[in-house]
């Protein structure tokens, strides 16, 4: 008896132990990561990497706060009130020609996802992008992807990027209240928010790259979606901190390729689907091909993304943008080592 007394307080000791060196080997154990958007289906691996414990069991204590929109959560961490975003690949190549470094680490998705919905009462008034001139178009925070990408659209279709007025109204129920109400023309935005849209019958579906014929319509191929960025200097002064992080979202991105729907709705909050779960259920069928298989980045990718920007951001047209630079596979190479064996 007394020697299984002592086994068992050796074993919890040990356990312990191993712990604390786990912790004490990240340079920085509580981190705050932004993203804009939680709940939309782009984020998802994010929410994965949460709900299935991938960050603590990677030592990390992570809290994640939620923005409006994309362009909110880089200024979080570019004012200093979060150490990484779960955000669009597009600001790593936006911040490096502003002079300001930040590093992608790990993929979340290769397509976009993002859809341009026209309301129903000026759908006949809509063959191409170019109609959209002096509209008002919902996306979810001005700066962001979703309003990247109607300025892509509105140039590739001989407009300027601000012939339209890009309204904010956000990632979820006050996008869909902002097309109910008449207040936008059209809107840039995402799931769950445009099947609820298209459920309803409040929109007609223009473009959509939720799907690899979207994606290569629009833009030719390989492309940078969602993503885990943070400032290079953050990343190299934190090099065991980013792996974990790393690790536990390349297990969420693993995890998803195998994943049943049911899995997918049985692992994220209720208030992901409220009343509508066959809703939801919708929306991740039409999103599931878009997710990255390994969290790993491609130089094409970041090449048809820089392509999309040098064609309406001053600012990238006059800098010279070194893509290896915006991007780093080593984190995920580690990871992926880890846990495909």
């Amino acid at each position: 008896m007394i020697f299984a007394r002592l086994t068992a307080a050796l074993l919890v000791a040990a356990l312990l132990g191993s712990t604390t060196a786990h912790a004490q080997a990240l340079e920085k154990q509580k981190i705050t990561l932004a993203v804009g958007g939680k709940s939309l289906i782009y984020y998802l691996p994010l929410t994965i990497a949460e709900r299935k414990g991938f960050f603590k069991a990677e030592g990390l204590d992570v809290e994640i706060v939620d923005f409006p929109g994309g362009a909110k959560a880089l200024q979080a961490m570019v004012g200093g009130s979060a150490d990484v975003v779960s955000g669009a690949y597009e600001h790593t190549i936006n911040m490096q020609a502003k002079g300001q470094p930040i590093v992608a680490i790990a993929l979340q998705g290769r397509y976009n996802g993002i859809v341009l919905a026209v309301s129903k009462a000026k759908a006949a008034q809509y063959q191409s992008p170019k109609d959209m001139k002096g509209w008002k178009v919902g996306v979810t925070a001005p700066g962001s992807s979703t309003h990247m990408a109607v300025q892509n659209l509105l140039v590739k279709n001989g407009l300027k990027p601000d012939d339209i007025a890009a309204i904010g109204v956000g990632a979820s129920a006050g996008a869909v209240a902002a097309m109910k109400k008449g207040s936008i023309d059209a809107i840039s935005n995402l799931d769950p928010v445009i099947s609820k849209l298209e459920a309803d019958g409040d929109v007609v579906v223009a473009v959509d790259t939720r799907t690899a014929k979207g994606m290569k319509e629009v833009y030719g191929g390989d492309y940078h979606a969602g993503c885990i960025y943070a400032p290079a200097e953050w990343v190299k002064k934190h090099p065991n901190t980013t792996q974990a992080v790393v690790n536990a979202m390349v297990r969420a991105v693993l995890w998803l390729r195998t994943a049943r729907v049911d899995d997918i709705v049985a692992t994220v909050p209720p208030e992901y689907y409220g009343a509508d779960v066959g809703l939801y259920k919708v929306s991740l069928h039409k999103n599931q091909e878009g997710f990255s298989p390994d969290g790993r980045f491609s130089l094409a990718g970041a090449q048809n993304v820089y392509k999309v920007l040098n064609q309406f951001v001053p600012e990238v047209q006059k800098a010279k943008i070194d893509l290896a630079k915006t991007f780093d596979n080593s984190f995920a190479d580690k990871a992926l080592k880890k846990y495909t064996k």
